[in-house]
Parts: C-alpha cells; structure tokens; sequence
C-alpha cells in the first residue's frame, strides 16, 4: 500500500510514474490556485512550482486554502508547500514568493504543464502570451468571483469563453495591442455573474475590486484546473 494505491488503481503504474515525474508550474495560490495545488499533489504530481507575492489576508479565510484564522499574515506560498509536503513528503515543491510580470524569468520551456490562477489583467494578459508560445500545456482560470451556482462552471477554448467579463476583457486586450496567443489553450470560466450585495471593501493597492466570492466555486475551479493537467500528463487531453 502507498498514499497514491488509489490512484494507480485508475492510471496504472506507467500513469502514475508519468504524475511523478511531470513539471508542473502554478502561478497564483489563492481561491483558485491553492485547491489546484493540492489537488495535484494529491494525483501524484512529483514536481510542483507554485509561484505567489501574498500573504494571507482576513479576508482570504472564506475560501483560500492556505488561509485560516492561524495563517494570516504568512506568505500563502510557504503555507501552502507545508501543507502539499504534509500530504506527499517525496515530492519536489518549490515556493516562490513571487509575482509574475513581463519579462520575469521563470524558466517555463521546462515545465510540461503550465497553470494560470493569477488575478492581474495585466500579468495574466502577459502570462498567456508567453506560456502559449512555450512547448508545454497551458491551463487558464478565469474569474471565479460572483458566482453561486457549481453547475455552471464549465470548460472551453479561450476565443470560445463567453459570458465571463475576464475574459472579454483579455480579449479585448490582446487585440488592441495586436498580440494573440500563440496556441489555443483551455479556459476554466462561469457565465453567471450576480451583483455584489455587500459593503465595498478595499482591494489593497495594485488590487481589483474585492468581489464576492465563495469556496465551492473557487473549489471547483481550481480542483477542474489540476483535472485538466492530470489528463493532459496521462495523454487523454491534447
């Protein structure tokens, strides 16, 4: 018996031996990105780079997985590869307490999958320009905020997202300055957008406006985000 029987049991020796060995880099670590990584080390993933500037806020508890009543204050990065080595401590995690910009240097021709759970239009805007001209995988969340329905989450090209005000607006971005993705790359996005009902709360300097979010949806996104890589590595997701 091994932590990952019940895995092997579903991809086989050889499948769980292509999890272990897989590169994977995770930008963005909170509602999205933290149930992604845990996920993935949870499949076997043996080679795991999450990449984030943050720290956990109060107002992360409600739904980031590296975020409790303990943690705040923590780089989320460094709570989270405590966590992902609690669950599987053979495995590689890198934590890197970083933002990714234009021009940041993280090496990603050597990653066999690429993810993106980033929150900057600017950044993400950039990430997918250079992440879909690399040789690996690229996997892309769009926004996760304003939602309350889980069976609306859904799975599709980026230029065949519709409804999610993201990525209209990465869209529209790319266009404008003429640049577009260098391949077609898979988007995990939402059509429903509800009101905010709450008092405003202040973002934080460089941060967009703090919508309403809950766990399960960002849940779902991330664990659809790690499902989408783990098909990719087992070769049943061009």
């Amino acid at each position: 018996m091994s932590i990952f029987t019940r895995v092997e049991r579903l991809t086989g020796s050889e499948g769980l031996a292509r999890l272990n060995s897989a590169r994977v880099i995770l930008f963005g670590t909170g509602g999205v990105g933290g149930w992604c990584a845990e996920a993935l080390i949870r499949s076997g993933i043996g080679h795991l780079t999450i990449v984030d500037p943050d720290c956990v806020d109060e107002s992360n508890v409600n739904r980031q997985l590296p975020a409790t009543t303990v943690t705040i204050g923590l780089p989320k990065v460094e709570v989270l590869k405590e966590r992902l080595l609690q669950i599987n401590p053979d495995a590689s995690v890198e934590a890197l307490q970083a933002r990714y910009t234009k021009g940041a240097d993280f090496k990603l021709n050597g990653f066999d999958v690429i993810i993106d759970a980033i929150d900057s239009l600017t950044d993400k805007a950039n990430l997918i320009l250079e992440a879909s001209a690399c040789p690996g995988a690229f996997f892309s969340s769009m926004g996760a905020a304003c939602k309350i329905d889980p069976t609306k989450v859904r799975v599709a090209e980026f230029f065949s997202v519709r409804g999610c005000p993201l990525g209209a607006a990465l869209r529209k971005r790319l266009r404008k300055n003429g640049t577009l993705p260098a391949k077609p790359f898979l988007c995990v996005y939402d059509e429903e957008v509800l009101p905010n009902l709450g008092p405003e709360t202040d973002p934080g300097p460089g941060k967009a406006i703090a919508n309403g979010t809950l766990a399960h949806i960002t849940g779902i996104f991330g664990f659809t985000l790690a499902g989408l890589a783990v098909e990719h590595i087992l070769g049943k997701r061009l």
